[in-house]
């Protein structure tokens, strides 16, 4: 089950390289925010109907949810249109690299202090020194 999650994650990857370069061309064309606003309209619409047919969760629980857990949709907007700004001003490889490198720097934050409910994963050298050659292969792609 592990390998299908990293296949699912590699797959996940690859759908953002390439939603990231068909929305900075549609940015050059429709605007950023615009850009932004047709995904997520498009996307409600999606999973509304998805939602609608196989939903099998408690949508109402939303209300009583913990308030910093509905950031979500708030920190997707800030991601999308980041990347759908950049893009067309760096390309869509240097854009992904730095997107990667500041999931890493967070991911490693989070989980060092056991933030968000995630387990307490310490930070090493060994990751320190990783997000700092992706920092350099970040500078000496560009």
């Amino acid at each position: 089950m592990r390998f299908i999650a990293y296949i699912f994650a590699l797959l996940a990857g690859m759908a953002l390289s390439f939603e990231g370069a068909i929305y900075g061309e549609l940015g050059k064309n429709i605007g950023k925010l615009e850009t932004s606003f047709y995904n997520f309209i498009v996307g409600a619409i999606i999973l509304g109907l998805l939602w609608l047919f196989f939903g099998r969760g408690n949508l109402s629980y939303v209300v009583k949810a913990p308030k910093w857990s509905l950031l979500g949709g708030v920190l997707g907007v800030v991601y999308l249109t980041a990347i759908v700004i950049s893009i067309p001003f760096v390309g869509v490889g240097i854009t992904m690299v730095a997107v990667i490198i500041g999931q890493l720097i967070m991911s490693m934050v989070i989980e060092h202090f056991g933030w968000l409910g995630t387990n307490k994963v310490k930070m090493n050298r060994e990751k320190v020194l990783a997000v700092i050659s992706m920092m350099i292969a970040l500078i000496l792609v560009n």
